[in-house]
C-alpha cells in the first residue's frame, strides 16, 4: 500500500521553519518526511539554503518520521567520506529512520568548490564508487581506499546505527536507473514515470521501494495558486539538462523569464478542490511508486496541512 510524505523544500524555508512543517506534516498524518540538500536555491526568489545535515538533526528530535535526503550529491562539493559520517550519525539520530537519497547532481551546487562540471557518464562513475566507499565505511572497520575518483586514507567511523543506512538512488536516464537498481536500496524519482519504475525493477530494482515527489500549491484562490508556483518555481517550466549544468540561481532565473505560468504549473495541482490533488498523486501510485511525497510551494503552509489532513489524506486512503 502506498504511502504518503512531505517533502521539506530547503529551497524556500529557513531551518526553523522547515522543522515547524516537520512537526505540522507529523499531526497532519504524513507518515513520512523528503528533505532538499541544496547550497543555493534554484533562484533568488526563493530565498534559502541551509545546511541540510543540521536541519535533519532538529527534526530528528522533534518528530517521529522517517527522513530521505532528496537528493544528496556525495560526489564534489562534500566528500563521500564526509557523507557517509553525516549519514550514519542522522541514522542514530533517528532511530534507524533515515535514508540517505542520493544523485549525481547539479553544477548549481557542486560547482562552488570545482569549477569544472564533469560529464554525466563521469558523474556515474563517481556515484558508483562513493556508494561502494560509504557503504565500507559503515561497516565500522578501518578503510583506506586508493579509488578512480576518491582517496581516503585510515579512515574510521565510531558513532554508527545498528543498520547501515539505505540508500536510495535518484535516477532519469537509463543508464542511471540501471545503476540505480544495481546499487540502490530503492529508487528516487520527481515525475509519475511508470516506465522508469519498470526499469528500475527490471534492473535489480524488483521488491525494492520507489519514492516520488511532487510540488502542489493549495490555495483558496486557485489563479492565486498558480501565479504563486509561477513565481517561485518558474524553473519547474524549463526542460531538458538545464537544470544539471547551470551554476548560478541568475541562469536560471534568466531561462525561467521564458517559462509561462501555464508551463511553470503543468506538474502541479493549484487551489482549494481536493480531487485535483487526489488525481496527481494518484497518477504515482498508478505508476507503482510505493512512497509519494508532497511539497507545497509558497507560504500558506498551515492551511495546506489542514486541507490535506481534511480532504485529500483521507481520500487517498
Amino acid at each position: 500500500m502506498t504511502t504518503f510524505g512531505y517533502f521539506l523544500s530547503s529551497e524556500e524555508h529557513d531551518p526553523k521553519e522547515l522543522v515547524r512543517q516537520a512537526k505540522l506534516a507529523e499531526r497532519a498524518g504524513f507518515e513520512s518526511l523528503w528533505i532538499s540538500d541544496h547550497y543555493h536555491p534554484w533562484t533568488d526568489e526563493q530565498g534559502q539554503s541551509p545546511f541540510v545535515w543540521s536541519v535533519i538533526g532538529a527534526i530528528a528530535e522533534a518528530t517521529s518520521l522517517p527522513i530521505t535526503t532528496a537528493v544528496t550529491c556525495p560526489l564534489i562539493r562534500i566528500h563521500p567520506a564526509v557523507i557517509a559520517q553525516a549519514a550514519a550519525t542522522s541514522a542514530v539520530l533517528t532511530g534507524g529512520r533515515f535514508r540517505l537519497g542520493v544523485g549525481t547532481g547539479e553544477a548549481l551546487n557542486e560547482h562552488i568548490v570545482e569549477s569544472r562540471w564533469p560529464p554525466a557518464s563521469e558523474r556515474l562513475e563517481m556515484l558508483e564508487e562513493a556508494v561502494e566507499l560509504m557503504r565500507r565505511l559503515w561497516s565500522g572497520e578501518l578503510v583506506t581506499h586508493r579509488g578512480t575518483h576518491y582517496d581516503v586514507d585510515n579512515a574510521r567511523i565510531y558513532t554508527l546505527p545498528d543498520q547501515p543506512p539505505p540508500v536510495y538512488v535518484s535516477a532519469f536516464g537509463d543508464k542511471s536507473i540501471q545503476l540505480a537498481g544495481r546499487i540502490g536500496d530503492g529508487y528516487i524519482n520527481t515525475g509519475p514515470a511508470a516506465e522508469m519504475v519498470r526499469k528500475f525493477r527490471e534492473a535489480g530494482g524488483q521488491g525494492k521501494p520507489v519514492q516520488g515527489g511532487l510540488k502542489v500549491c493549495y490555495a483558496e484562490d486557485a489563479a492565486q495558486a498558480r501565479k504563486t508556483v509561477h513565481r517561485l518555481w518558474p524553473n519547474q517550466g524549463i526542460p531538458g539538462e538545464a537544470s544539471q549544468i547551470l551554476p548560478l540561481p541568475r541562469h536560471f532565473e534568466q531561462l525561467a523569464s521564458l517559462v509561462t505560468e501555464e508551463e511553470a504549473t503543468a506538474a502541479s495541482p493549484c487551489g482549494p478542490d481536493p480531487e485535483e490533488h487526489v488525481r496527481a498523486i494518484k497518477q504515482y501510485i498508478d505508476a507503482g511508486f510505493d512512497e509519494v511525497y508532497v511539497n507545497q510551494i509558497g507560504p500558506e503552509q498551515d492551511a495546506f496541512f489542514d486541507f490535506y489532513a481534511e480532504q485529500v489524506l483521507p481520500r487517498l486512503r
